[in-house]
């Protein structure tokens, strides 16, 4: 590529971020470091009554958790015209001085005209289209029996502007045309412009539509490849042509499948996972809880997003950022939609579980823990814990459920399990062998291993009649890691109590 790759994430701050928002600001993130390029942050914000506060942050936050940061973009959601780079400001709301002389230079161009038509107007004639069964398109078919400087004098157009008016600028859609658009993913397309509206471009407020805006940014910040979701496939056309119109060059496009519900059919939503048990959301966003918050790893969740869509050509499935990045192209990223699988998002996380080193999750484990007011627990015993239980957790919020007996001791018993272990010898049993284990000195796990199953031999007693039994008085339940390793860490002194303790509650 002779051009710098340049490519740009530009959200709307109309609340949380989708998560197929950030599959697409991944992908471009993605493509820019293939290629040894910019990923830019443009804030989309020029529809003022949708703009909803904190969303803006939350979006930068977003990308810094997922470990996807910007290298151009509004520095601070705070900061008006204080950027990170060259080509800012950022914010479109801050570029609206810019829009107008492009839009006029369309008109000076016969590429686009004022048009005066009220709302009750057009929507009157919506009306009428729709009882006859057609659908209304303001174009070349009935442009001129509307109320538009097509079919004015320009003196007549100064009169009413000057009059305070209030206007529009449309596009003015060329009839009889084909267009042969190019999509770097959908190949080839072809558009009739009869079957084309003129859409609206700036209005006499002073601000643009996201058409203009987009276009006109776009091609200041010098954007080489536009990477966006396939909801914007059908702009492609008057994109395109508002850059013939303005004589530029236009970006290569590349639009993304959707990320469709787990049952396949239709868009994932902020409903889907509500009723799937599920986050959409990288963070939590007011009752919505998000991926990080839900215990999930940003490595995991920028793993899952890349496969959702793209094929790397291999059986591999775990990636690490830099792999992803001299992995991905375009080329391999499907057409059709990418169904979302809830479990496989779990899996990766598990994945990505079993990578940590026990510090580092003993240091996750320890907010946990003082959640149930456990403070006086060394980071090196909750290591030792974590080494134990974390082949059998999927979260770092698991390990209470999975460990808690290393703990608290328990206080009650599973009533199954003592149902089928707690037999009429089974209390002689247990004091016989807490008489035992209150004479073993080296109290390592092998050690400890080794000395009771000597003594079960010894006593011609089977394993079945004790192991089930001891783990019951030791945990509380049928669950946890090797039993002796359990012993081993939590002591002979509290191994003994908890036996004693049993004896006493079960008798």
């Amino acid at each position: 590529m002779t051009q710098k790759v340049r490519v740009r994430f530009a959200p709307s701050p109309t609340g949380p971020l989708h998560i197929g928002g950030v599959r697409t600001a991944l992908f471009n993130y993605l493509f820019a470091k293939k290629h040894k390029g910019d990923f830019i942050l443009r804030i989309e914000d020029t529809d003022q009554n949708r703009f909803v506060e904190g969303a803006e942050q939350y979006i930068v936050d977003s990308l810094n958790w997922c470990g996807i940061p910007f290298d151009e973009g509004p520095s601070s959601p705070t900061a008006k015209g204080n950027t990170l780079g060259k080509y800012g400001p950022y914010r479109q709301s801050e570029r609206k001085h810019l829009y107008k002389k492009f839009a006029l230079d369309l008109i000076e161009k016969g590429k686009a005209y004022y048009a005066f038509d009220t709302a009750e107007k057009l929507d009157f004639h919506r009306n009428d289209h729709e009882k006859k069964g057609k659908t209304f398109i303001y174009n070349w078919h009935n442009r001129l029996k509307l109320d538009n400087s097509l079919s004015m004098t320009p003196e007549e157009v100064q009169r009413r502007i000057d009059a305070g008016e209030e206007y529009v600028i449309r596009f003015l859609t060329p009839p009889d045309e084909k267009l042969h658009l190019k999509d770097i993913i959908r190949g080839d397309i072809e558009i009739d412009t009869n079957t084309l509206d003129d859409k609206v471009l700036f209005k006499s407020d002073g601000m643009p539509t996201y058409h203009l805006a987009n276009i006109v940014d776009d091609h200041l910040m010098e954007i080489s490849h536009v990477i966006r979701g396939e909801e914007w496939l059908p702009s492609l056309a008057l994109h395109q042509q508002l850059y013939d119109a303005f004589g530029w060059q236009a970006p290569q496009f590349a639009h993304l499948p959707l990320i469709m519900k787990p049952v396949g059919k239709g868009k994932l939503s902020k409903r889907d996972g509500e009723k799937g048990g599920f986050p959409v959301f990288p963070l939590s966003w007011n009752e919505s809880v998000g991926y990080r918050e839900a215990g999930y790893f940003p490595e995991a969740v920028v793993n899952f997003l890349a496969l959702l869509g793209w094929n790397p050509g291999t059986e591999q499935e775990l990636f690490t950022l830099e792999e992803l990045v001299d992995s991905f192209s375009l080329e391999r990223v499907h057409k059709s939609g990418a169904r979302f699988d809830p479990d496989k998002t779990k899996w990766y996380n598990q994945q990505y579980m079993h990578q940590k080193d026990d510090a580092t999750l003993a240091e996750a484990f320890q907010l946990h823990l003082k959640e149930k007011e456990i403070t006086s627990t060394s980071n090196d015993y909750v290591q030792k814990v974590v080494s134990l239980i974390k082949d059998r957790a999927t979260f770092v919020s698991d390990f209470w459920e999975l460990g808690d007996y290393f703990f608290v001791a328990p206080t009650k018993y599973d009533e199954k399990a003592v149902k089928k272990q707690w037999k009429d010898d089974t209390q002689e049993i247990m004091q016989n062998l807490a008489s035992f284990i209150d004479g073993i000195t080296d109290f390592s796990s092998e050690n400890v291993e080794l000395e009771v199953k000597k003594w079960i031999s010894e006593k011609e007693l089977s394993f079945g009649k004790v192991m089930p039994p001891l783990r019951l008085v030791l945990v509380g339940d049928m669950k946890g890691p090797h039993i002796f390793d359990i012993m081993a860490l939590i002591g002979k002194e509290e191994s003994l109590e908890r036996i004693n303790k049993a004896i006493s509650a079960l008798a």
